[in-house]
């Protein structure tokens, strides 16, 4: 019988103005032997769920495997989205400052600051003595599955490289200034203040918004194992999970291309490209039409090689929302 043991804590992240708790769930499963502590979690934004069936198979997983050090599991980190089944909080919630609607943008919290802050601040408790920090979160309705990594961090390299998904893309982030952060800015992730903190972390961009996919959860579920193999929580060499294919974004580098709409209208996507595929310089990945006059307004086409890890799958667009995006291979 395994001498592994499983803790379930009821965590209070924070109240709202009724005096109403803001509850989730901790689940610390402990190995027989002393070893690394890994620290996972999930839902973050509330309409990424499937990293919160990443760590419910996960969990089933190490329960009955014995194992040496700690793993700590929070599926749903902001029950508020969850609930909800947004990005952001709205902002009669958490209004203090540009960013902090957006809980990723607010580690490792503030006690006393606003909703979110407060909240990260509680699960930063659970987070400071990590070994390693793994982030679940989804991309939009149409993004390839990939993982993200602090730049010029290796050890964080490494557990973003062995949790797979084909595409690896490294994120610089800017030192913090007064005005820190606006809202795009990276510097307030989890995975950037871990790292900054010194422990190995990475984000895993896992599929699809509101819906469980089958394929991306197992990915998930092996890249999480993966993980805590590559930190020594689990036996065994790491299994390929994809291709691993180092390279830029435009979310987090400059050395890539993204495309926003140029004007709004009705965006129809060529049938020919889809999230995942190699593109060529020149090719065509859609056009933004005027609904009512049929005039073409945007010829959307790539100005580069690299691969299509983006596109927008909702064909009413505004003018200056993101169509597409394509990663290019890292020199």
């Amino acid at each position: 019988m395994s001498a592994t043991t499983t803790e379930t804590e009821r965590l209070t992240l924070a109240r709202l103005p009724s005096g109403t708790e803001v509850t989730t769930r901790l689940h610390t499963i402990s190995g027989p032997t002393e070893g690394p502590t890994a620290y996972v979690h999930a839902a973050v934004h509330g309409r990424e769920i499937n990293g919160v069936e990443v760590i419910r198979r996960v969990h089933h997983k190490l329960a009955d495997r014995e194992f040496a050090g700690e793993v700590r599991l929070v599926p749903v980190a902001n029950p508020l989205t969850f609930d909800l089944q947004r990005y952001t909080l709205p902002t009669a919630l958490d209004h203090t400052h540009l960013w902090t609607a957006n809980m990723e943008r607010t580690w490792p919290g503030d006690r006393d600051g606003s909703l979110h802050e407060r909240m990260a601040a509680r699960l930063w408790e659970h987070v400071h003595d990590a070994d390693a920090v793994v982030d679940l979160h989804t991309g939009s309705p149409a993004t390839h599955p990939h993982s993200v990594y602090t730049d010029d961090d290796p050890a964080s390299r490494e557990l973003a490289r062995v949790f797979g998904t084909d595409l690896v893309m490294p994120s610089a982030v800017a030192p913090r200034t007064p005005d820190w952060p606006t809202d795009r800015d990276v510097s307030g992730t989890l995975r950037a203040i871990a790292s900054h903190e010194g422990i190995p972390s990475m984000i895993a961009e896992l599929g699809e918004a509101y819906r469980v996919e089958e394929n991306t959860v197992a990915m998930g579920v092996t890249g999480v194992l993966n993980v805590l193999k590559q930190v020594g929580v689990l036996d065994g060499e790491p299994v390929e999970n994809g291709e691993a294919l180092l390279v830029t974004s435009p979310m987090h580098s400059n050395r890539s291309d993204s495309f926003d709409a140029a004007a709004s209208g009705l965006f129809v996507t060529d049938p020919d490209v889809w999230p995942g595929k190699r593109v060529s310089a020149g090719q065509s990945l859609g056009t933004v039409y005027h609904p009512t006059t049929f005039e073409p307004v945007h010829e959307v086409e790539t100005s580069q090689d690299g691969i299509l890890y983006h596109l927008r799958r909702r064909g009413t667009v505004t003018g200056g929302e993101r169509l597409a995006a394509v990663a290019v291979e890292k020199e």
